[in-house]
């Protein structure tokens, strides 16, 4: 099907055009009997390239801001870590006597289990091996235990021999 005003069918306008919009206009158009100069593609040729190489560099650019602004920002201050006196290691154990020493000498087991994120499992695996290792002697009240350092413990609950030693 030729159009004669314009010299050319719809199906070249399509193969010239590397947009289907250019070929559909072109349709559009000759149907309507709009003039005789052809349409022109709504992106120049070659803008597309020109916008994205533009987009590069604008992120380019923002990525260096970025990195400029975090290399020249004033570091994290590390003088107020040194006016805390930093807790050195301590082992499981060393805390429990720590904790206890820090009370008096005595704690009721329930208690230790609240002053520590541990459960009460770890606690008492850690008590059973102190007091196995002699550094603490675990006394039974009711339904509760009494963790005592030693030399702490009440005197009713030494035997009568022990009382005579100190």
């Amino acid at each position: 099907m030729s159009i004669g005003c314009w010299g050319f069918t719809p199906t070249e306008a399509l193969e010239s055009s590397t947009d289907g919009v250019v070929a559909s206009a072109v349709t559009a158009s000759s149907r309507l009997g709009f003039g005789s100069e052809a349409v022109r593609p709504l992106q120049g040729e070659g803008s597309a390239h020109v916008a994205a190489l533009a987009g590069m560099i604008a992120l380019a650019v923002l990525g260096g801001i970025l990195v400029a602004r975090n290399r020249y920002e004033e570091p994290p201050s590390f003088a107020n870590q040194s006016d805390h006196p930093r807790e050195e290691f301590v082992t499981d154990r060393e805390r429990i006597r720590q904790l206890l020493s820090e009370n008096g000498g005595r704690m009721k087991q329930s208690n230790i289990v609240d002053s520590v994120d541990w459960s009460k499992a770890k606690v008492s695996r850690l008590l059973a091996d102190l007091e196995e290792d002699d550094q603490i002697t675990k006394l039974r009240l009711g339904r509760e235990n009494l963790v005592c350092l030693p030399g702490y413990e009440p005197t009713a609950s030494k035997s009568p021999e022990q009382a005579n030693d100190d």
